[in-house]
């Protein structure tokens, strides 16, 4: 009970959270958004995810006990209407993620095998197997959920900094292809920016690193260079993979590999067999990311209802876990298989810049007892908002799907606790 975790361990956490299946997921959506201002809308969200980090490193370090995003919401709001309606977007907002990281597997294990000739029915089985396959670790061996993420951190991380690595060589081979990155070829700024939104899921995990707070080696020190740490890696690798692969593939190439474009990216230089390693890290990263989610989506949905922001049979036991488990990995399956890649990425970016806005504006209104900087907070509480909003504007003109179904979900959040919180005596 004693042991207390490194900076590193606490750095890996974050990157772990982060570097999961986002960035195979919604790269090539990103470059479709803002072509050669691909690394620029990375660079973007990035700014938001590490402003957000800096109200996350310091509500972290003012309640380690507490720490995660539904306590800080407590500690602002208390136990009513408008609390349990975010602690519900962040649930739901966690099976959109859910349903995100399961396509990006289905889309990479099609590339690699086919078991019906039918593409789109090989994603589909692969995007609904890959999630009942983690439901049944996580009923097996929650330790077996650790030691599966601690080698795919590691995995995919060296594959990812070689990929930069070979594929900046191969763009060196071939100058001309850098003028796809020249600001000829960018989208509007507002397009650019709403690329970066779309894709802004890819940032989604540094909040992770908040549940392992109070286990941290001098926390006083170590707890924004955790943060910090991680975000700013993850910026940079996010970035290189960008210019790397829109100097590596023609516009077009693109477009017609957008579902597993990292894999597509490989192949001017390392040919099949770089196709082919990307794929299986692909896989792996998300398969991880997916077997990470789905364990603390339910603790989430757990703590919630522990917490009587939702009914009490969440709080119930399904073969010794909480019947959440399942719920969660039945809607992820639901969403995943009624929804495209677009309109998923566009509902859970909404979904945490909310989220991160509300984090953000509670650093702003504590920032006398946190000792930090009321300016950050408030900027970065302004940014989120306003990024949310771009997001919203943007998308609806070309994807109402995505946009509908987003503030679909965040309006069921809140009526559900709504209903809840009045039909149920005792709650708030």
């Amino acid at each position: 009970m004693n042991e207390k975790i490194s900076l590193k361990d606490a750095i890996s956490i974050g990157i772990g959270g982060m570097v999961g299946g986002g960035i195979f997921a919604v790269l090539g959506l990103a470059v479709s958004l803002a072509k050669g201002g691909t690394p620029v809308a990375f660079l973007f969200a990035g700014i938001i995810a590490f402003l957000t980090a800096y109200s996350y490193a310091k509500l972290s370090k003012k309640y380690p006990e507490n720490g995660g995003t539904v306590r800080f919401v407590h500690q602002q709001y208390g136990n009513g209407i408008f609390a349990g309606g975010i602690n519900n977007l962040l649930w739901i907002s966690y099976i959109v993620m859910l349903a995100l990281y399961s396509s990006a597997f289905g889309s990479y294990g099609a590339e690699l095998i086919s078991f019906t000739g039918t593409k789109e029915i090989d994603t589909r089985i692969f995007q609904s197997s890959i999630i009942v396959i983690a439901l049944s670790i996580n009923y097996l061996s929650v330790k077996l959920v650790g030691e599966i993420e601690s080698i795919a951190v590691i995995l995919k991380i060296i594959i990812l900094v070689g990929f930069i690595g070979i594929g900046l060589y191969g763009v060196s081979l071939h100058p001309e292809n850098l003028g796809q990155l020249s600001p000829n070829n960018w989208e509007n700024p507002i397009l650019i920016l709403s690329g970066g939104m779309v894709i802004f899921v890819a940032y989604e995990g540094f909040e992770l690193i908040a549940n392992s707070i109070s286990d941290l080696k001098n926390k006083e020190k170590n707890t924004e260079k955790a943060y910090f740490g991680a975000v700013g890696f993850v910026v940079i690798l996010y970035i290189l993979i960008a210019i790397v692969t829109v100097g590596a593939l023609p516009f077009k190439e693109i477009a017609n590999a957008q579902d597993y474009v990292l894999a597509k990216a490989a192949e001017p230089t390392l040919g099949q067999i770089g196709f082919t390693i990307i794929t299986i890290t692909a896989m792996i990263s998300t398969f991880s990311a997916i077997n990470a989610t789905v364990l603390g989506s339910g603790r989430v949905n757990y703590d919630i209802a522990e917490d009587k922001e939702l009914p009490q049979y969440f709080t119930h036991k399904f073969w010794g876990k909480p019947i959440g488990l399942l719920i969660t990995v039945i809607l992820s399956i639901t969403l995943v298989n009624s929804f495209n890649l677009q309109s998923i990425s566009t509902a859970g970016s909404a979904g945490f810049l909310l989220i991160f806005a509300i984090v953000n504006f509670i650093g702003f209104k504590r920032h006398q007892e946190l000792e930090s900087k009321k300016w950050i907070h408030l900027a970065a509480t302004i940014l989120c908002a306003l990024a949310f909003m771009t997001l919203i504007i943007q998308q609806f003109s070309e994807n109402k799907i995505g946009v509908l179904t987003a503030l679909g979900i965040i309006l069921f959040c809140f009526l559900l606790e709504y209903a809840y919180k009045k039909t149920v005596p005792n709650t708030v």
